[in-house]
């Protein structure tokens, strides 16, 4: 099976020495994929303020962004080495910069290293060793489990390798407790059991990118009704696990409203998902909104989390 690679972005054939610093340094940031670790964030910070109750210091905050931030950065950087052969075959990653010949295999893989050992300094001195620990096991997780294991060889490998996006959560919360406790564990389970019905619409979308590189997501091997069966059932499951935080963390009125209401809205869209599905409508438009969808909710979710300890008072004792 053959595939094009655009000519759009930098030719492989370009001399390094013609890549100028700017244009170095944004293929180096372009490895890190910051979309995803805007994404990783997203649920740290609120994280910290739910676990102190309050705002941590300046300094554990900083430190524990930054170092997840390189963690996930790392991590990012391994995975576009790794899966360079795979990146040149799909339309969706053709321009990142190992396949366009901005950075070589050797620096990518220096820079992923390098990377990698910044996040744990950062975490063991700037936090505390279980969080650094928590920030490696992110980090083997991503690249051996998912990426060297599972992506290429099941279709439920976003399932179980998406589990690494879930450990900032727990990184977050070790920083501030130095201990992992329940309200983290089913943070954990939230983003765990979101990650299937945010990647897999996506994977609709791409199908075609992910049968050329052979890699077997099941929004590109399976039907759209398939599909959109095991996104309502996950959806359910996220809701579902989102609302144990009212029992087991005592999360107040803010955060339980927002779950609720948000956690409905999400339902309803991956509901219309499933009715287009089993109606014979295999558009994109429906698995992209509800990608979309699934960004804001957890987003909405973990705004919550944080304005909660100041607004809210506990639900539950």
């Amino acid at each position: 099976m053959t595939a094009t690679v655009s000519t759009t972005e930098t030719p492989l054939s370009v001399p390094q020495a013609r890549i100028g610093f700017r244009r170095k340094a944004k293929a180096y940031l372009a490895l890190t994929k910051p979309r995803v670790i805007e994404l990783l964030l997203v649920s740290t910070l609120p994280t910290m303020i739910y676990a102190e109750r309050g705002f941590p210091s300046l300094g554990l905050i900083l430190a524990t962004l930054v170092g997840g931030a390189f963690a996930a950065g790392s991590a990012g950087s391994f995975n576009c080495y790794i899966d360079r052969d795979i990146d040149k075959l799909m339309h969706r990653t053709e321009n990142r910069p190992l396949v366009t010949g901005e950075v070589t295999p050797r620096e990518a893989l220096v820079f992923s290293w390098l990377l990698g050992a910044a996040a744990i300094v950062i975490l063991w001195f700037g936090a505390n060793p279980l969080s650094a620990w928590l920030g490696l096991g992110a980090i083997v997780f991503y690249v051996v489990i998912y990426t060297m294991i599972l992506k290429r060889r099941t279709a439920q490998n976003i399932v179980w390798g998406g589990a690494a996006g879930c450990f900032p959560v727990l990184i977050a919360w070790a920083a501030v407790t130095n201990t992992v406790q329940w309200p983290a564990v089913v943070l954990f389970m939230v983003i765990f059991l979101w990650t299937p019905p945010h990647y897999w619409p996506l994977s609709m979308r791409y199908g075609e990118d992910y049968r050329n590189a052979n890699v077997p997501m099941l929004g590109a091997i399976a039907g759209a009704r398939v599909v959109s069966v095991q996104v309502v059932l996950y959806a359910w499951a996220m809701v579902a696990c989102s609302l144990l935080l009212i029992p087991v963390g005592g999360a107040g009125w803010v955060y339980t409203i927002t779950a609720v209401a948000a956690g409905a809205w999400f339902l309803y869209e991956s509901h219309a998902l499933y009715a287009r599905a089993q109606g014979g409508d295999v558009s994109n438009k429906g698995a992209m909104k509800v990608f979309h969808g699934s960004i804001s909710y957890l987003t909405l979710l973990f705004i919550a989390l944080a304005v909660d300890p100041f607004v809210g008072s506990a639900l539950v004792g």
